[in-house]
């Protein structure tokens, strides 16, 4: 090689590495990662207690979320909603800081799914617009596409795992900002932030199911908490399997419901010829289940609750005057904390619910579900009398094993 060729080679090299570091520059310019950019507060330091009106809205679906004596769900006709996830969500605008921002015209908007909900169509961007209680519009932002571990802060990288997501605001136009939080649970569907506290069964004394088919009914109680189950008109040939009736001390302890459901009459939901779901409590608690219709895995489902708590407690004849005092105070503290749960679940029976079939099908048993099962009958002469099984062929006299 000659000294010629050698300053050409060496000429392209340096261009070379000038280009590269051109392009290392045009593509880090293109992100703006700067301390302060972290210190910020991307929706600034509005108002969060004044939140009284939460929307999401993707595509064709919103759900409104809305505070007045409590949050409540305006899409499943003011259905409590979870006070708890809202709060969180609000809590997280607030303190939203940014880890990125780049430059975005009106034409990038899509590839980022930054598009409003009217113009995205399917792939449009999820937004959310906190409000105060007469509507003003406090702040909004468009939740858009997630950024990926494993394929690169570049917003079109693609493989890994979602590790923060690109944010447009209306108010801001012009700069796409990518966060940390990838807020997976905000979705415009109203099941999402239903309060999903149930009522719970607690202390069974009895349980009865009454079907369509009355031969399929049944009642079974006990008289104490750890007493033997019994089972109400009983045939003289029933008698009830204790390993399968033990499940009904704990039946529907922590019951769950899928959705509300509005605007369905009985005849559509089942409900008119449901089957019943009766439940008493050692608390004097009485439930009143009605199991609808079944639709995919749901059941349609309405529960009423009453109680009749006792006022006073009845001395026992020894009490000292300290022991009453004591007994006194337990008594009205556990009454307090039965009326506060009935008062709860009391307001339960002005819906319909869809609950799943888990949550019903330990009781929708028929009748002979808990009874000992029967032995099947041998017909007479099929069996063998004891030993015959050991007998040989030699000893059959038609056997010919007899010398002559």
């Amino acid at each position: 090689m000659n000294r010629k060729q050698l300053i050409l080679i060496l000429l392209a090299g340096a261009v070379l590495g000038g280009i590269g570091y051109y392009l290392n520059r045009q593509k880090a310019a293109s992100y703006e990662r700067t301390d302060k950019l972290s210190t910020d507060k991307l929706l600034g330091d509005f108002p969060i207690n004044d939140v009284a009106h939460v929307t999401v809205r993707q595509h064709d679906q919103v759900v409104n979320l809305v505070k007045g004596e409590a949050w409540t769900v305006k899409e499943r006709g003011d259905y409590p909603a979870s006070a708890s996830d809202i709060i969180e969500l609000a809590r997280k605008l607030w303190d939203l800081r940014p880890a990125q921002s780049q430059k975005i015209g009106e034409s990038q908007l899509a590839r980022m799914e930054l598009l409003p909900p009217d113009q995205g169509g399917a792939t449009s961007a999820t937004l959310v617009e906190l409000k105060d209680k007469d509507g003003k519009l406090i702040r909004s932002v468009l939740l858009g596409k997630k950024s990926m571990r494993g394929g690169g802060s570049d917003p079109m990288g693609g493989g890994g795992w979602p590790n923060g997501r690109w944010l447009y605001l209306p108010d801001k136009p012009g700069t796409a900002w990518l966060v940390s939080e990838t807020f997976n649970e905000i979705e415009p569907k109203a099941d999402r932030w239903l309060l999903k506290d149930f009522f719970k069964l607690e202390k069974i004394r009895s349980v009865a199911v009454t079907y369509p088919e009355a031969t399929n009914s049944w009642k079974i109680s006990r008289e104490t908490e750890g007493g033997e189950w019994k089972l109400a008109d009983a045939g003289p040939e029933e008698q009830l399997d204790s390993g399968k009736t033990s499940s009904l001390s704990y039946a529907m302890s922590s019951p769950s419901f899928t959705d509300v459901v509005l605007a369905a009459t009985p005849e559509q939901t089942g409900l008119d010829q449901a089957t019943l779901i009766s439940v008493q409590t050692f608390d004097d608690f009485n439930y009143t289940m009605k199991v609808g219709q079944k639709t995919n895995d749901n059941y349609y489902f309405n529960v009423t609750v009453t109680a009749a708590l006792p006022k006073e407690r009845t001395a026992g004849e020894n009490e000292t005057p300290e022991d009453k005092e004591r007994l006194d105070k337990e008594f009205k503290e556990k009454r307090q904390k039965l009326e506060e749960k009935l008062a709860q679940e009391r307001k339960l029976g002005q819906w319909t619910y869809l609950v799943s079939n888990w949550t019903v099908d330990s009781l929708l048993k028929e009748r002979s579900h808990f009874l000992v099962e029967k032995k099947p009958e041998t017909a007479p002469g099929s069996e063998k009398p004891d030993g015959a099984e050991g007998e040989s062929e030699e000893s059959s006299p038609d056997s010919g094993s007899e010398s002559n």
